[in-house]
């Protein structure tokens, strides 16, 4: 992906100033999870004395305020309560979910101020995935193995309060599960093939699907018919962006007990 030409488009430029007006205008410490180009690392800079940029590769950020990581978000290399900003946007939609859970307890974790999390807003995994032809797999769009709302992204930081929520830009994206077992039975030929991301069954690079057969081309052409029962739902955020207030939790090491005595409630949110 050329992320010159995605950073500039109209909407990565609505996504970045959501985000960046959850963050507050100055602090000492921030890190950003997933850091990637560098680009948030950067706008990061421009309030904060340090940022740490972390990545699972060594980002390459040239910055006499940027510190470059290697490291893994499920696993975080600093004490509890060292960093007045974490910042996670296009990450956590990615994690498998069994580490979901690890990976947000180590963000809360080492958070002692704010907490801004972005990730797409009730994405329909079912729409727009692909087929690996390695594998003969399928697998959900963009590499996206989870989905969010502002229920469960509250639930998984359970020692903090939710301050703001935003969204940034519009979809109306759904499916339904006849139309997606019939794409299936395609082959998936609309899917996401220009992602980055891997097979996330067997790691191998996801290959443009082959010529349909004739059965193939009815099959996808009853898939979009029967689609159209999913197509009048309203259009929906793209992405929501959440920031969380971690002053004044309980210990890190309360946080289970905290998540069990909530019994389902969201923190911070009105029910």
């Amino acid at each position: 992906m050329d992320l010159s030409h995605y950073r500039a488009s109209s909407a990565e430029r609505e996504r970045a100033g959501s985000l960046l007006s959850l963050i507050p205008a100055a602090g000492k410490l921030a890190l950003d999870i997933g850091a990637r180009d560098g680009h948030f690392s950067l706008l990061l800079a421009e309030r904060f004395d340090r940022v740490i940029a972390l990545d699972l590769t060594l980002p390459r950020i040239s910055h006499p305020r940027v510190e470059c990581v290697a490291g893994n978000a499920a696993a975080l290399p600093y004490e509890d309560n060292a960093i007045d900003l974490v910042f996670c946007a296009e990450v956590l939609e990615h994690i498998p979910p069994p580490l979901l859970s690890r990976v947000c307890g180590e963000l809360e974790r080492v958070c002692r101020g704010t907490l801004v999390i972005g990730v797409p807003y009730k994405q329909d995994l079912r729409f727009g995935r692909t087929t690996c032809y390695t594998c003969r797999q399928t697998n959900p769009p963009w590499g996206h193995v989870n989905s969010f709302d502002e229920q469960r992204l509250a639930q998984l930081f359970p020692l903090c309060s939710v301050r703001t929520v935003a969204f940034a830009g519009q979809t109306t994206e759904r499916t339904n599960a006849l139309s997606a077992w019939l794409m299936d039975r395609a082959g998936n030929p609309y899917g996401t093939y220009v992602q980055e991301e891997p097979c996330v069954h067997c790691g191998s690079k996801l290959l443009p699907p082959p010529e349909r057969s004739i059965a193939q081309k009815v099959l996808t052409r009853l898939a979009f018919w029967t689609r159209r029962f999913s197509d009048s739902s309203r259009p929906r955020g793209n992405w929501i962006h959440m920031a969380f207030s971690k002053a004044g939790a309980p210990p890190p090491q309360n946080r289970e007990a905290m998540a069990h005595s909530t019994n389902g409630q969201i923190p911070g949110v009105l029910q």
